[in-house]
């Protein structure tokens, strides 16, 4: 008698709404049958000024819809998954919800022009270090 599957937690970072299409084609070979899933949508500010004056209700919001909207997506199409307001800096907003999830892998959605500078800030490689947890990076 073989030891049961363990179901695997997946902890997904992106600035847009995703499906389970888009996870899974991320995800290529992955069994994400029975995954918890956890959707980090970051409360992102249009810009460095409305981040510097405060103006982050807005940002809260939009981030709550985004996460509002993926959650019920990925549930529509059998997943298990919570969708979660998370910081605007990506490794801040990994780091509080691994404090309550145990994530076995992480994804992180990018825009292509935000690219350059998750590549300058070295996000992926960094969350590997920190959180010893695989992480694959993805293009919106």
């Amino acid at each position: 008698m073989g030891s049961p599957t363990r179901v695997m937690n997946l902890l997904v970072l992106a600035p847009e709404p995703v499906d389970a299409g888009t996870v899974r084609r991320a995800l290529p070979g992955q069994d994400l049958e029975d995954a918890k899933i956890l959707y980090v949508s970051p409360a992102l500010s249009g810009s460095a000024v409305k981040f510097w004056t405060s103006d982050a209700d807005e940002a809260i919001a939009d981030a709550q819809g985004r996460a509002d909207q993926t959650e019920e997506a990925l549930r529509s199409e059998g997943m298990q998954a919570t969708g979660v307001t998370g910081e605007s800096e990506p490794l801040l907003a990994l780091q509080d919800a691994l404090a309550t999830f145990q994530a076995d892998h992480i994804l992180i959605f990018v825009h292509t022009d935000d690219e350059q500078r998750y590549r300058e800030d070295d996000v992926v490689g960094e969350a590997e270090r920190r959180f010893g947890v695989p992480v694959t990076e993805e293009r919106l």
